[in-house]
This record gives C-alpha cells, sequence and structure tokens, in this order.
C-alpha cells in the first residue's frame, strides 16, 4: 500500500511539474505583442533598395566571390516544411549565412514564428517598421504578403515537398503526443488502425488536427481540408508554382541541392551537409504499398501539389542536364563522405544515448528518443574543428549561437529529457 501510494504521489507530482513546465513554456514562447491583429499591422514595408534599409545597410560581409558569370544570392527566403528533410537544408543556410555575416529573421523565443499561426512581420525578433533581413528560414504558416515585406524585391524563395505518404507517417510518430485524437486509438498499430478509417478518428476542427492531414498544403497557408478536385487547389499550386523559383524534393535531395546551387549561384562546398533530425530505423513504420496508397488517397491535395512539383523538378533537371547533374551529385557526394569522416566519429549518426556532448543533442519528441545525431571527432584539427561543429548543431543550439534567446524552449527540453527517461 504504501508503494503504491508512494508511487501515486510520484505521478501526481510528475503530472503537476509537466503542466506547470507546458504553460510556461507557452507563456513565455508567445510575447503578448507578437500576437496578431488587425488593428496592430504595421504598413511600411522593407525599402525597395535590395541593400539599403532605413539608411542602415544589410551585411554583405565577406560575400562569395562571382561564379560563372552570376552573382551569389544573398537574400532567401526558405519556406521550412515539416517531415521533408527541412532541418538539414536550415542549416546549410545557417552556415552560409554565419560565414557572410547575413541579417537572418528570426523568431522572438522560439524556433518557429508562432506556428501555426499565419505569419506576419510582428513575430519577427526586434522588428520596427521598414525593416530588411537577408534571409528568412524557421518554421512558420507562409503569408506571402507579410513574408516579402521582410525582404528586398530580390529575394530567392525556395522549399522542399516530400511524398505525402512519408511525410503522413513521419508526423503521426513525431505529433502524436501532441495530438489528441491518436490518442483514443486502441490498437498497438496506430498508423495502420488510422489509414483503415481515418473519419472515425479525425475531426477538422480537432486540436492540433493538421499534423494529420495534408500538412504541406497547411505549411503553405492553404486550407488542409480541401479536396483534391477543389478548384482552390489548382489556385494554392499556381500560387506556389509562380512565387517560388525551386520546389525541392526531398527523395532526390542531392539533386535539389545541385539545382539549389545553380539558383541561388552558391558553390559546392556551401552545400556540403550532414542528415540531421533523422529518426532511427526502428521507429520508422514500414508501411505496406496498400498502405501507403491509403495515406496518399487521406492527403489527397498534397499529393497532387506533390506531384505537380516532381514534374517541375524534373523538367529542371532536363533544362541542367541528366550528365552534368549525375557528376555533379557524385561530386557533392565524394565530398559529404570527406566530411563525415572528417568530422564525425565513427563517420555515422548515433542514437540520442550515445551522443556525449550534450549541445549536439536534438531535440525529442514527447516520450521518445527517436532522433539520431553525432559526436564529433576529437581528434579535428583547428582549422576544421569550427566548420565540423557548425556542421553538427541541431537547430535550437544553433540559434542560440546566432542570438536567439531560447530559455524557455530548451527549458521545456530538459523537463522532456526526464519525462523521456
Amino acid at each position: 500500500m504504501r508503494r503504491w501510494r508512494s508511487g501515486g504521489r510520484g505521478l501526481l507530482l510528475g503530472g503537476v511539474l509537466t503542466t506547470f513546465a507546458m504553460l510556461l513554456y507557452h507563456m513565455m514562447s508567445v510575447p503578448l505583442l507578437e500576437v496578431y491583429h488587425p488593428r496592430m499591422l504595421v504598413l511600411a514595408s522593407c525599402d525597395r533598395d535590395p541593400i539599403l534599409t532605413k539608411g542602415k545597410t544589410i551585411s554583405t560581409k565577406g560575400a562569395p566571390r562571382q561564379v560563372s558569370g552570376c552573382s551569389p544570392k544573398m537574400n532567401v527566403m526558405f519556406m521550412k516544411t515539416h517531415k521533408t528533410a527541412s532541418s538539414t537544408i536550415l542549416n546549410i543556410l545557417f552556415r552560409f549565412g554565419e560565414k557572410h555575416g547575413l541579417r537572418f529573421a528570426f523568431p522572438n523565443s522560439r524556433n518557429d514564428f508562432v506556428y501555426p499561426e499565419m505569419f506576419n512581420r510582428l513575430q519577427v525578433k526586434g522588428y520596427q517598421p521598414g525593416m530588411c533581413f537577408n534571409m528568412v528560414c524557421n518554421h512558420m504558416r507562409f503569408n506571402e504578403s507579410e513574408v516579402v515585406s521582410v525582404l528586398p524585391p530580390d529575394a530567392t524563395f525556395i522549399t522542399i515537398l516530400r511524398d505525402p505518404a512519408d511525410v503522413f507517417e513521419s508526423a503521426f510518430h513525431y505529433f502524436n503526443s501532441l495530438v489528441p485524437l491518436t490518442w483514443v486509438i486502441p490498437a498497438k498499430e496506430k498508423l495502420a488502425e488510422f489509414l483503415k478509417d481515418p473519419w472515425r478518428y479525425y475531426s477538422p476542427n480537432g486540436y492540433n488536427s493538421f499534423y494529420l492531414k495534408n500538412l504541406l498544403l497547411f505549411d503553405l497557408g492553404y486550407d488542409n481540408n480541401l479536396e483534391p478536385d477543389d478548384p482552390r487547389v489548382e489556385q494554392a499550386i499556381q500560387a506556389v508554382d509562380k512565387r517560388f523559383q525551386l520546389v525541392m524534393v526531398a527523395e532526390y535531395f542531392d539533386e535539389s541541392l545541385i539545382l539549389l546551387k545553380d539558383t541561388l549561384c552558391w558553390e559546392l562546398e556551401d552545400l556540403l551537409f550532414l542528415r540531421l533530425n533523422m529518426r532511427r530505423d526502428s521507429s520508422i513504420s514500414k508501411m505496406t504499398e496498400h498502405q501507403r496508397m491509403q495515406a496518399r488517397d487521406w492527403n489527397a491535395a498534397d499529393w497532387r501539389l506533390y506531384r505537380y512539383f516532381n514534374a517541375t523538378f524534373w523538367a529542371k533537371v532536363e533544362v541542367y542536364g541528366r550528365e552534368r547533374m549525375a557528376r555533379e551529385v557524385a561530386e557533392l557526394r565524394r565530398r559529404n563522405a570527406e566530411m563525415a569522416t572528417t568530422c564525425v566519429e565513427g563517420g555515422r549518426a548515433v542514437e540520442a544515448d550515445s551522443i556525449r556532448d550534450a549541445t549536439l543533442q536534438p531535440w525529442q519528441p514527447l516520450g521518445d528518443r527517436s532522433i539520431m545525431g553525432y559526436n564529433l571527432r576529437k581528434d579535428i584539427d583547428d582549422v576544421r574543428h569550427a566548420e565540423c561543429r557548425r556542421m553538427l548543431t541541431p537547430e535550437l543550439q544553433y540559434m542560440y549561437e546566432l542570438g536567439v534567446n531560447l530559455w524557455a524552449k530548451l527549458f521545456w527540453r530538459q523537463m522532456l529529457g526526464v519525462i523521456n527517461l
């Protein structure tokens, strides 16, 4: 009886502490002045000059040299979609921006722009009317008119998509604890059970339900409950095609980076990477082909979006040249393999419990430790050490080093660490 009472007290205390931490995080990570209200909208936007903002120069310190007759693009908007390998691209952009002294538009005290609210410029850390930034690349729900207001007119817009079946599987796993609709699914294999009869468990008005249906379309600022034959889906696709100069495809990540290099006129060394935010294989639901078809049918608007931009992607590859693409992909992979050997102990990612340096520990979903990371080699020379460390640094830690106050988020991470033990 005593043991039962002691365990009960522990559970009660744990519940109270968890609730308190969640409330604290919510209160501290959403500053009151950032709440969107039409009467608060600032009409002044980024100056039309791509360099100047209110008499101050946007930094182009260490600007890269001109490559192959084109000028490297320094102003970039990356629409960071969920579960699409976007964290790896974010790291690439962070490293490029830091190297060249560019100015980032960061969220205030969090790593997203008050997602899932639509983006508005007041969510930008330290925003003042007329401010211009070189890069915007954190999670948001895209709102074109507000995004363009904080970027120079020559900014390049890029994003990345992934097969909706895989987006759905990954989001279902990663956000399961945040979507109460999934808590009532009785089966052990919740994803398979959900796909048998989605409408039995799904409600368009359910808390965080957007994670379960057409998440890509939602991230891009559109209604995730649209049917694929709704005219608004085609309108959304055409709007994205018009706004974004490059839509990458996660399944062809290396080829996407080569097209990104060409679009931005960057050098190959700017695109070197190690995959971040990867899940261990045992945590990935091995969907049957039938289940993949079910997932695509359930996310049919995203499937239509994905198929359209998969086609435009390969049209760009054809223009670039298949043989040329194959050569550059091979060189990218060779250079990446060199970096992995140089930077990473053992040359590969390890599970969370095997990461020795806490500053390289990635964010983990509630109740799970499925996200892998890296151990930095101890014998790296001084010239490569900083470069290697930056390449292995997860999003939250990198943002903190770039000057974003994430104490509430990092406090919540520590609480999650205790819960996940």
